[in-house]
């Protein structure tokens, strides 16, 4: 059984009932689903720093936008395509400090599979939050 290291962000804005969340599609791929930032740590890389990398390459979001809250879960979860591996996820709360934009679109620079790719990032009522692919909305109860 292969297992590959996960990070997750939980990205929020606003308080209390007006929490939102920052959710984004593939605009050319709408069947992959509803999702939050997060990704694969590469070799030798600290869960931290994947964390930031993978928030800056599918949202556009800096380092300095955000404020780290806490890691505030780690789960395994199993792929149904790919029957021998264990996702282990790494599961982050950060607060929005940016701008206030309500929507944009990123292209997503990177080494990796998603390189060129275009996501649609916009931010959702936690309370109204649909359901994530892959069950990445699992572990949302930890944050409110």
């Amino acid at each position: 059984m292969e297992i590959k290291r996960k990070v997750l962000a939980y990205i929020t804005k606003d308080e209390h009932v007006e929490r939102k969340i920052l959710v984004f599609e593939h605009k050319n791929h709408p069947e992959a689903g509803l999702q939050v930032p997060g990704g694969t740590i590469e070799e030798d890389e600290m869960l931290i720093d994947a964390l930031y990398r993978e928030i800056e390459e599918e949202t556009g979001i800096r380092r300095e936008q955000l404020q780290l809250n806490g890691k505030v879960h780690k789960e395994n979860y199993f792929p149904e395509n790919q029957k021998d591996v264990i996702h282990e996820r790494n599961i982050f709360h950060l607060t929005f400090i940016g701008g206030e934009e309500t929507e944009w679109d990123t292209i997503v620079n990177s080494t990796g599979k998603d390189n060129g790719m275009i996501f649609h990032c916009r931010w959702v009522p936690v309370n109204d939050l649909p359901t994530l692919a892959a069950s990445q909305d699992e572990a949302i109860d930890f944050i409110s």
